[in-house]
């Protein structure tokens, strides 16, 4: 196998769009043997770590929303309706982009309520054990546009 040229490589390193740009260009070349394949590999399987690292967070924020919505109902806000549909359209983004993912939701819940139960609890300084331990909320209606859950007067 032909060694790949130092040039290719060191661009990986110093200037990432380069590197993508000359990549694109061997490809459609067809020169392949020039091509950084473990770089190419490296950058395929980060993208979709980065997929999964997105919709997590998106999750995380919109339990948080939830909860506050729910545990703070005297300060509902458009703010926060506002949010809580933002995250909702970019996890369904997410979804319809790449269907493999939904599956991924159900393994996160727990850890990205978690999340999001601190989050809540450290914005509306109420005590972390006044939220259910566990997410009382189902993916779906998470994802429903419709779905907002009963205050909860304390």
């Amino acid at each position: 196998m032909t060694p790949i040229p130092k040039i290719t490589a060191q661009l990986y390193e110093t200037d990432f769009v380069a590197w993508t740009k000359q990549t694109v260009q061997l490809i459609r070349a067809g020169e392949f043997e020039q091509v950084d394949w473990d770089a190419v590999i490296e950058e395929i399987e980060s993208l979709g770590h980065s997929e999964r690292r997105e919709l997590k967070s998106r999750l995380e924020v919109l339990l948080q929303h939830l909860l506050k919505w729910q545990y703070q109902s005297s300060l509902q806000s458009g703010s926060w309706q506002n949010t809580i549909d933002e995250q909702r359209n970019r996890i369904t983004d997410l979804l319809q982009e790449s269907p493999s993912l939904k599956s991924y939701l159900e393994e996160v819940l727990a850890q990205s309520y978690n999340r999001g139960l601190k989050a809540a609890s450290n914005e509306t300084k109420l005590p972390v054990n006044t939220f259910p331990a566990e997410c009382p909320y189902s993916i779906a209606q998470v994802l429903d546009a419709e779905f907002l859950p009963d205050a909860i007067n304390l």
